[in-house]
């Protein structure tokens, strides 16, 4: 069931609502959660949305299911009760909830289509993960799925599907079979995009409503940008 959006206030794109849940078409540079830069994020200004939406004085409650890394753009979901969030979780945690997401990169990847297996092992102190074709130590199994999707003029849009779900885990894999996402610095990319985002979109979400029981598929709409824009251009 594909809901079309429902509000744009405010730079906040919904593209889902009722009673239980709020997802949102995060924009690049939007944290979804408070951190130590003390800038305001994304969940504030849903609880902010909902509390003026709904005339709804004091306290507002929203439960974070999932985050996006500060950079990527695309689908958030937010729980609106205590009685949705632990079954978002469960379903998050249990791959329950199809994720895709589109990227865009400068080389093409050696197959078409092709499963990727490595052994993630984060850095905290450069807030990094390297990837490792066998395990060592303190490292997690990561796996996703990619397709081309379509060849551009000078950059590869790919499909992604994820299996596990890892810090930086698409930009951490798809960099190491050398396939740098668009902007990203910190993977490898050559140059940054203006705006400090990067070209990694999570473009659709599907899943079984926790409550509703009904089925549930959301799609993102791109980010404005010539090379967003030449992905959705017939070839």
């Amino acid at each position: 069931m594909q809901k079309k959006i429902i509000s744009n206030k405010d730079n906040l794109q919904v593209l889902y609502e009722d009673n239980h849940i709020i997802i949102v078409n995060k924009r690049a540079g939007d944290i979804v959660q408070g951190d130590k830069t003390g800038d305001k994020p994304l969940s504030e200004v849903v609880k902010e949305y909902i509390a003026q939406k709904y005339n709804k004085p004091g306290n507002v409650y929203l439960g974070v299911v999932h985050r996006l890394d500060r950079p990527t753009t695309g689908i958030v979901v937010f729980s609106k009760t205590s009685k949705a969030l632990p079954r978002l979780n469960k379903l998050f945690v249990e791959k329950d909830a199809k994720k895709t997401y589109w990227a865009v990169v400068k080389n093409a990847p050696p197959k078409r289509t092709d499963t990727l297996i490595h052994w993630l092992k984060k850095n905290s102190k450069n807030n990094k993960s390297y990837a490792y074709i066998k395990e060592v130590s303190n490292s997690k199994k990561a796996i996703l799925h990619y397709k081309i999707l379509k060849k551009l003029d000078r950059y590869i849009l790919l499909e992604i599907n994820l299996e596990t779900g890892r810090h930086h885990q698409i930009r951490s894999q798809l960099s190491t079979i050398g396939c740098q996402i668009k902007g990203d610095l910190k993977y490898g990319f050559d140059r940054s995009n203006k705006d400090a985002s990067i070209h990694l979109h999570a473009r659709q979400l599907s899943f079984i409503h926790p409550v509703k029981k009904e089925p549930i598929n959301i799609i993102a709409p791109l980010p404005k940008d010539p090379v967003w824009d030449a992905c959705l251009t017939k070839s």
